[in-house]
């Protein structure tokens, strides 16, 4: 649900989608070297097992002690911190509602943001933990105490006297400063969506509402995550394994000897083909047995469609309790709703940047399947390309045109290279330094690394957890930043941020070495940390990711995702994991010049889902009409839709995250970030010394401001000027 920034609410960002939940609001351990608060718990003994015990979850005065946090802790711990929720609610509503009390920006934010942090902190350790260290018990006390939380967050939202007051604050705004009037704006607008306005049975049917989507949305996450778990094809003839790189076949062997804890042998087997990332994509690269590129693929997009994790009528139970939800709030549909917070504001807008660049890749990605049709045809392929022959034949392709393949430069990626040239570009750019912490942390896994962040002085200005390796029977899929700890001047507190990853994990006696795309995902999360973690405003409603409009947020994830295809910081990143050599140059030429390759398909695709996510939020008909429609509507001409395919039912972007009516948003803040990238190509890309002004600049503008000035202000104050598609056009060969 939507809730005030008075309240802190933030959201986790991710390529996959992300999950809503209170920021949390914590203190460091006193061993820290940092600025410290007297540790201590927000509770004294509440939650505890016994008498005298502290559940962990209620201590928040340091990092979370995730190595203490199991899942017995979670109900009796938010259950605790609920009932202070609660008591604190009443004192606030009842100071807020003496006509004699003097209403002021701190008077009514600086109580609010005290109270709603320790259930920040508490319920978004057990949500991170739901999603990397996933398990039945967990699972179930997470399911067991959600409706509490949803039904105090509620409370929150819907607050009268802190509503009147809020109200009463805005009609003196010259009291504010230009972030507080934002973050005023946005409180107002958020707690009318929140239902605030509401009364008698529309309120209790918007509350109910509330509390079912909030279900909803998890068990449809929850479906995904099990029915990508369950898939298995386990492979024992080399046969079937021809033309495998040796990397996937040393992942899938591990697959198959995990379970029975047998001896992993790459060469004779067994594989194990699962339909996580790091193993499915490889396969339908590589695998040379059609039939098998054929099963893996349905499974794939068939996940979560059947049996006891079908999401056929979870999707339309979903779509219908959202468009009450929006009649309820005076909206037509749940689309406008939607983007009555986000930079497009109306549906027209979103129509008409998609049709735009609809217009302009259709006919490009017409052209680059008939040549890859005629390439298949030309190698060995008979009859028409189906969809689970257009990875392989693609890479074929590639390999034709550009003489290289993700495998050869997956040696150039080992994750501590990468690692070391990702900082290095950072330091360049923004004059900031990141260094391995040497605090005593507690972390979720054991291989999860965390690390500091100090400016030119030594300053210390935030940290952030890394995990990087894909762990499919307990963290679910994708690539995320989610925020740990938010900047606070109020709390005294730096921001601190969670860096998930699924790339390939080591093997063997091998560093994980990346392929260039798990390069990208490092980047591009890397991006979303930044401007959290790099911001200077003040206040917790509006610093870093906080208040920031959905469809800008993509903006500094995107721009870092350039710096890989510039000759300089390559050098850095790519180092050989056995001899140290650098990409060799004319490698990466050809690096560059893929780019471009099949970008209109690509570019038709992200279009395609776009416009699917629109129309399903729009639209009455059953969510499978609505597909097929969009499906015909973006098909090529030789490559009609499949009839089986099921994609809707995994995809957690907008049944399990935050993009309903709002998938877009990667388009129109890809514009944003072309455009952003190209001030540096102007100043020339090896002019070292304007680059890095230029970044300095980036990081007082986009990285520094937060939600506390308009993303279109702030690209202003970085660029002098709105943005404009050029680049993005460009980069894509489209002009």
């Amino acid at each position: 649900m939507t809730m005030s920034p008075f309240l802190c609410v933030l959201v986790r960002f991710s390529k996959d989608g992300y999950r809503p939940h209170f920021t949390r609001r914590l203190f460091f351990h006193k061993r820290s070297p940092y600025p410290l608060s007297q540790r201590k718990s927000c509770l004294a003994t509440g939650g505890g097992d016994e008498g005298g015990y502290v559940n962990p979850l209620l201590d928040v005065s340091g990092l979370p002690r995730f190595e203490e946090i199991h899942a017995k802790h979670v109900v009796p711990g938010i259950t605790a911190v609920i009932e202070e929720v609660e008591k604190g609610l009443e004192e606030i509503e009842n100071q807020l509602g003496d006509p004699s009390h003097r209403l002021s920006w701190s008077a009514i934010s600086d109580p609010l943001e005290r109270l709603g942090y320790p259930l920040g902190y508490s319920w978004g350790i057990v949500n991170h933990l739901n999603g990397v260290r996933n398990n039945e018990e967990l699972r179930q006390a997470h399911q067991k105490i959600q409706p509490a939380v949803v039904k105090v967050s509620t409370r929150l939202a819907q607050s009268i006297p802190v509503y009147n007051a809020m109200k009463r604050l805005g009609e003196s705004v010259s009291e504010l400063d230009g972030p507080q009037e934002r973050i005023l704006a946005s409180a107002l607008q958020d707690a009318r969506h929140a239902g605030a306005e509401l009364e008698g049975q529309q309120k209790a049917q918007f509350n109910d509402i509330t509390l079912q989507l909030a279900k909803l949305s998890s068990q449809f996450n929850n479906n995904v995550l099990d029915a990508t778990k369950a898939f298995q094809l386990d492979l024992t003839d080399p046969a079937d394994v021809d033309g495998l790189p040796d990397s996937l076949k040393q992942l899938m062997a591990a697959n198959a000897a995990a379970e029975d804890k047998m001896h992993v042998d790459s060469e004779r087997g067994p594989w194990r083909v699962t339909l996580d990332g790091p193993c499915i994509d490889p396969f339908l690269k590589h695998s040379r047995n059609r039939a098998l590129r054929e099963q893996v693929y349905l499974a794939y997009i068939t996940r979560a469609s059947n049996g006891s994790t079908d999401n056929t009528g979870l999707i339309e139970d979903m779509r219908r309790l959202r468009q009450e939800k929006s009649k309820i709030l005076g909206y037509s549909s749940f689309a406008e709703l939607s983007l009555k917070s986000k930079m497009a504001e109306t549906p027209e807008k979103v129509w008409e940047l998609i049709n735009s660049l609809k217009s302009k890749s259709r006919s490009v990605a017409e052209r680059e399947h008939e040549e890859l049709q005629q390439f298949a045809s030309a190698n060995g392929h008979s009859g028409q390309l189906k969809q689970w022959d257009i990875a392989y034949w693609a890479e074929r392709q590639r390999e034709h045109l550009f003489s290289f393949n993700d495998e050869d430069l997956r040696p150039y990626f080992p994750l501590p290279g990468v690692l070391e040239g990702l900082f290095n570009l950072t330091t360049f750019l923004f004059g900031v330094h990141i260094k391995p912490s040497n605090q005593d942390i507690q972390v979720w896994c054991g291989d999860v690394r965390f690390f500091d962040i100090t400016d030119g002085n030594g300053n210390y200005l935030a940290s952030f957890f890394l995990d990087p390796y894909s762990r499919p029977s307990e963290k679910r899929g994708g690539a995320w930043m989610d925020q740990c700890i938010g900047m606070s001047k109020l709390l005294k507190t730096k921001p601190v941020a969670y860096l998930v990853c699924n790339q390939t994990p080591p093997q063997k006696d091998k560093p994980s070495l990346m392929t260039f795309r798990e390069v990208e995902t490092l980047f591009h999360e890397f991006g979303h940390g930044l401007q959290h973690m790099l911001t200077t405003v003040p206040y917790a409603a509006a610093a870093g990711i906080a208040n920031v409009e959905w469809d800008a947020v993509e903006l500094p994830s995107q721009f870092m995702e350039n710096w890989l295809y510039d000759d300089s910081t390559i050098q850095q990143v790519g180092r050989h994991y056995q001899h140290g050599g650098r990409v060799p140059v004319d490698m990466f030429e050809k690096v560059k010049q893929a780019r471009k390759y099949r970008a209109g398909y690509q570019m038709l695709r992200q279009l395609h889902f776009s416009s699917l996510d629109m129309e399903l939020h729009t639209r009455s008909d059953h969510w499978m009409d609505v597909k097929m429609k969009m499906d015909q509507d973006y098909a090529l001409k030789t490559l009609p839709p499949l009839k089986e395919d099921r994609f809707p039912c995994s995809f957690m972007h907008i049944f399990g995250g935050g993009y309903a009516a709002g998938y877009y948003s990667y388009k129109w803040a890809e514009v944003l970030a072309a455009d952003a990238f190209s001030a540096f190509e102007e100043a020339g890309l090896d002019n070292r010394d304007s680059i890095s002004e230029i970044g300095r600049r980036f990081r007082d503008t986009v990285l520094s401001l937060g939600g506390g000035t308009h993303p279109t202000e702030v690209f202003k104050k970085f660029r002098g000027r709105d943005p404009l598609p050029d680049a993005l056009l460009r980069l894509y060969g489209m002009t």
